[in-house]
């Protein structure tokens, strides 16, 4: 079942390959465990695309393809996933991390938006005190709820084996 639901929901191969900004992966993209689908490959490719989806950086599709071809995890997972940071979802995420990475820097700054301007003038005056909270943050941020994501797909994957394995052995069970 798992392996259904993820070839039914991934674009094809072709598709990823012709992909004008993926082409600065070059030829490494037609390694075929790029493209496989199991418990490793679909788990470790949530854990990147999640993380690379945390970070505050462009072209983070680039950074989870490249991660994909080092790690050898499914290709067009990591670069789906990072799609959850997008221009609705972004500014509570970051902000989210802000928070987290200000926890651990006494000189961080307190966001009130009715102060700000021009946000770029903000964040390159005050980069020491918004841009290492936020860094520290998203990569914290990033880094567990990569984590969370990696185990929750490993043991999905884990019980919905067993549970068609049990199925099957009681359908065998039951015929005979």
């Amino acid at each position: 079942m798992p392996r259904k639901f993820f070839k039914r929901i991934l674009p094809s191969a072709a598709t990823i390959k012709e992909n004008r900004y993926l082409k600065v992966l070059g030829t490494a993209i037609h390694n075929p465990d790029l493209w496989h689908l199991n418990k490793h490959s679909v788990a470790g490719a949530f854990f990147i695309g999640i993380f690379c989806a945390f970070l505050p950086i462009p072209f983070q599709t680039v950074l989870a393809g490249f991660l994909a071809i080092f790690f050898k995890r499914n290709l067009p997972l990591s670069i789906g996933l990072v799609f959850i940071t997008n221009p609705v979802t972004m500014p509570a995420i970051f902000y989210f991390n802000y928070l987290v990475g200000s926890l651990f820097f006494s000189d961080s700054v307190p966001i009130n938006y009715s102060m700000i301007d021009d946000i770029w003038v903000f964040l390159t005056e005050n980069f020491k005190r918004v841009g290492r909270p936020l860094i520290v943050g998203s990569i914290l941020c990033g880094f567990f709820a990569g984590m969370a994501s990696y185990l929750i797909i490993h043991t999905i994957w884990i019980w919905q084996v067993k549970s068609n394995w049990t199925k099957r052995r009681q359908e065998r069970n039951g015929k005979t």
